[in-house]
């Protein structure tokens, strides 16, 4: 174990000097004050800060001279006469590489920034030519290729909106999600690669398409037949099977897509013009269509990115996501910021569990972002991390990341910070996080996000310091939703987030805030360990039990309900060959007693063959919850939106 609060790693003179939140300090003229107190003016007068980014960083387009703020959540409004486009700000300068593409098989494509201005314009032309204009929505069923990046570039220019699925999502979870906005184009591919193996999806794409009257065209990226034949995906064009079956509009490939050569030029829309729309996990009931805006993603991913991930001109970005994670949204506005993102096409673990150490080696990356999972796994398998030149830092997501994940790569990666961040697709940032100014304590996310007025609220509605909390923002942010698709009177936005503080944005997180305003995540408000009434996160349980060798993953349910103490249930999944014998339980329980509470010793431990988990790699645990309580396991989770469904059926309460 080690301990809470360790100190890991402190930023040398050199780091701070060079850190490109130093020189906006600087340019600010508050280089001499601490990092509170300047979170502090952020928060406090957001209209200034907000305005500083937008100065600061030369955004272009139309400011306006309306307010910057008006209103109140969740109604509040940002720079309200202002007109700009995110891909016009995505596409500015003509020089350097603008991304590198590497798939699990080995194969490797770059664009140079040129290049990739001129395949935006070539498929802005064909969206145009297929009758997209302003407030369309264009459809992805993609990996992360750069297809994808070039589609999304060049729906945005025209003021149309993205949306995006990853094609290991099952045919039910993306008619779910598109057929709610109507999308006049969908562009697809014919499968992809995962793990060593291709996965043929031509006819999920042709069952998708024909829940989509909307549709006007399907674009078809033959990527896996391109790649059989050693081609770009780009010059194969569709099959007869592929163009007889679509039963809406016409049918063409991505080379009759992109085939003229148009203007490039960009549709200034409003701040709050729909950019893209992202989706809540719908692991329960319809996924929610969740719209950000052009101008507060641009806002948010250029203070984010260059100020918590210092990147900047000439810096490589890398962070291991699919097309449906809204981490993908995150990585791309690398562009925003003039590094160059990575796209890679594949399995974390194929053909090694270093596989993703060896990218970020391979293609000099200086921030590379994975999962809290993928870390620990790195520990639990022994990789040893090398080369690694040009690292400047590590970010971990997606989870809380123990103590014991931290400790790893400050003895792996000697010297290379390593920062937790925590938000979500809501928000498609972190709120919370790290910069290269603070020092990484093991388990510890050392700051709030600038703009970001994150607090901790008691059951009474109260902050509190010290204390876990309800996660909740108590001022608005420029990324927060413009409104949910389909939801014209906010009633479904509203309630998602301000059911529980009117006017107070609860998040569903459990987090304690330190004096120095650092602060811990303990997992989801929602799926609380409640014994004796001792309340307690899901994460520091999982820490406990994950250490021991013997257990791959775990789950812990508690199955107690309001007035009515429940039992305690902790399945495991087991290391490749081990087995839970009666000195193992003994020995998990013993640690569970010493380290968390005599009343956090499970009554049961289950074995189980996998943890079910979200697409993204969440612990599905509120709908196990469910399960254990009584709900059908057909109607407690939609497989769909699941990475792995064949285990739920483990999970059945026992009679």
């Amino acid at each position: 174990m080690v301990a809470e609060g360790e100190l890991l790693w402190e930023p040398s003179e050199e780091v701070v000097e060079r850190a490109r939140l130093t020189r906006y300090l600087e340019w600010l003229g508050r280089r001499e004050e601490s990092y509170e107190d300047v979170w502090r003016w952020s928060v406090d007068q957001p209209a200034a800060f907000w305005t500083s980014i937008w100065d600061y960083f030369d955004v272009i387009g139309e400011r306006g001279g309306g307010p910057v703020l008006s209103g109140t959540m969740p109604e509040a409004r940002w720079f309200a006469e202002s007109s700009l486009n995110y891909a016009e700000n995505a596409l500015r300068g003509a020089e350097g590489t603008a991304l590198v593409f590497v798939s699990e098989d080995g194969a490797r494509q770059e664009l140079s920034r040129a290049e990739l201005r001129e395949e935006v314009a070539r498929v802005r032309a064909g969206l145009l030519r297929l009758g997209v204009q302003r407030g369309d929505r264009v459809a992805g069923y993609l990996p992360n290729i750069p297809q994808a990046l070039i589609a999304f570039l060049a729906t945005a220019s025209l003021g149309a909106i993205w949306s995006a699925g990853s094609p290991d999502f099952g045919v039910p979870s993306i008619v779910d999600r598109f057929k709610q906005i109507a999308p006049k184009v969908l562009i697809a591919v014919d499968g992809y690669h995962y793990n060593g193996k291709s996965y043929d999806r031509s006819a999920a794409v042709n069952e998708i398409a024909a829940e989509l009257p909307s549709l006007r065209a399907t674009v078809w990226i033959p990527y896996l037949a391109a790649a059989d034949e050693g081609r770009a995906p780009q010059q194969a064009e569709p099959t007869p099977a592929h163009t007889q079956e679509m039963p809406h509009g016409e049918v063409i490939g991505w080379e009759g897509l992109r085939a003229e050569l148009g203007p490039l030029e960009f549709e200034r829309v409003p701040f709050d013009h729909p950019l893209w729309i992202l989706y809540s996990s719908g692991t329960t009931g319809l996924p929610k269509p969740i719209v950000h805006g052009h101008g507060g993603v641009v806002l948010e991913h250029l203070k984010s990115l260059a100020f918590h991930q210092d990147l900047g001109e000439g810096d490589v970005f890398f962070w291991y996501t699919t097309t449906g994670w809204m981490m993908w949204n995150y990585l791309i506005g690398a562009l925003l910021v003039g590094a160059t993102p990575v796209l890679y096409d594949g399995s974390a673990t194929h053909p090694s569990p270093a596989a993703l150490w060896r990218i970020a080696d391979s293609e000099d990356v200086t921030y590379f972002g994975v999962g809290a999972p993928y870390i620990m796994a790195s520990l639990k398998s022994g990789v040893r991390p090398s080369g690694l030149e040009r690292l400047r830092g590590v970010g971990s997501t997606g989870s809380p990341l123990p103590p014991e994940g931290f400790a790893w790569v400050a003895a792996e990666l000697p010297g290379i910070p390593i920062g937790s961040f925590s938000g979500g697709t809501d928000v498609c940032t972190g709120f919370v996080g790290a910069t290269m100014l603070h020092p990484i304590r093991a388990g510890i996310i050392p700051c709030r996000s600038l703009g970001a007025k994150v607090e901790s609220y008691d059951p009474a509605g109260k902050p509190v310091v010290g204390e876990v909390g309800e996660l909740v923002l108590t001022q608005p942010m420029p990324s927060m939703p413009v409104m949910f698709w389909n939801d014209p009177g906010g009633e479904r936005y509203t309630e998602s987030y301000f059911d529980v503080y009117p006017g107070v944005w609860r998040h569903g997180d459990w987090i304690k805030i330190n004096e120095d305003g650092s602060c811990v995540i303990y997992g989801r408000s929602d799926s609380t360990l409640n014994r004796g009434g001792v309340r307690m996160g899901t994460s520091e349980f999982y820490r406990v039990v994950e250490r021991f060798e013997a257990i791959a993953d775990s789950l812990v349910i508690d199955t107690g309900q309001l007035g009515q103490e429940g039992r305690l249930l902790l399945y495991v999944t087991l290391a490749e060959g081990a087995e839970l014998t009666e000195s193992l339980e003994r020995e998990l329980c013993a640690a569970l007693r010493e380290e968390l509470s005599p009343r956090h010793v499970p009554n049961e431990i289950r074995v189980v063959p996998g943890i079910p988990r979200t697409l993204s790699g969440k612990k599905l645990e509120v709908p196990v919850r469910k399960i254990l309580l009584g709900t059908p396991v057909e109607e407690a989770a939609n497989p769909d939106a699941m990475a792995n469904p064949e285990v739920l059926q483990h999970f059945r309460p026992r009679p």
